[in-house]
């Protein structure tokens, strides 16, 4: 907990709804932002539909780890599969790949022109340097 609270509250909004299981750690969290909700993988339970917090639609809020679970396991598979070494000082980098990967994917309607198009975008006023190595 000592470890893991500072990281959660260093890079998550305050304004945020977080979403967990129902470890230890995160019995608190509530202090710290909008709203905590949690699922109890220990009594099998995977998904938990709850009408205490709506959405300002009205529709209940479906609370559950699955997000961040599929997130992590792609993470993981690719920094296992393709990247296979990845230094602490260069993490954030491929962290930031990751996610603008997610973020625009074929399910929400991105595809890979317009995916393309976004990443270009991004590369706006940046300059790509190149350094020799030395031999």
């Amino acid at each position: 907990m000592a470890t893991l609270i500072p990281i959660i509250r260093a890079n998550i909004d305050p304004k945020s709804t977080v979403m967990t299981d129902e470890h230890a750690s995160y019995q608190h969290l509530g202090q710290d932002f909008s709203r905590h909700a949690s699922v109890n993988h220990s009594q099998d339970e995977y998904v938990h539909y709850t009408n205490a917090v709506m959405f300002p639609s009205g529709k209940p809020y479906v609370i559950h780890t699955n997000t961040v679970e599929g997130y992590f396991s792609i993470f993981k598979r690719g920094m296992k599969g393709v990247y296979q070494h990845c230094g602490e000082r260069h993490l954030h980098r491929y962290l930031a790949e990751f996610d603008f990967r997610y973020s625009n994917r074929v399910k929400l309607g991105v595809d890979d022109v317009a995916r393309a198009d976004r990443a270009l975008i991004g590369t706006k006023g940046k300059r790509l340097t190149y350094r020799t190595t030395h031999v």
